[in-house]
């Protein structure tokens, strides 16, 4: 009798990887790559889902839920301050990077 392959949801194996910060913040700079900025609400949805959803993050964020749920709609546009609050909720930091490499100095003779 041939084995049966049992499968898991992919939205269950994504929110369960998505609970470990280090996978959440490679996955929300994969979804800056895309320039969308909806990808990034949809990726930062996805990470709140996996630490118990919005009304958790709210909680936690001390950010109004009903907010929250605009903020992070698709068509939302965070405030700096709220993106940093929920970040920070989610054991993340919002940081920047340089696209082009460093130049380098001029040592002076």
């Amino acid at each position: 009798m041939p084995k049966t392959l049992t499968t898991v949801p992919y939205r269950d194996s994504l929110l369960k990887a998505l609970k470990n910060p280090e996978d959440a913040a490679q996955y929300l700079n994969a979804s800056l790559q895309e320039e969308d900025p909806r990808m990034f609400l949809m990726a930062l949805r996805d990470v709140a889902d996996a630490h118990g959803g919005i009304g958790q993050l709210a909680e936690s964020s001390q950010l109004n839920r009903e907010s929250l749920y605009r903020t992070l709609s698709e068509s939302g546009n965070p405030s700096l301050i709220s993106l940093a609050a929920v970040l920070n909720s989610l054991g993340l930091r919002l940081a920047v990077q340089s696209v082009k490499p460093p130049r380098k100095r001029r040592s002076v003779a």
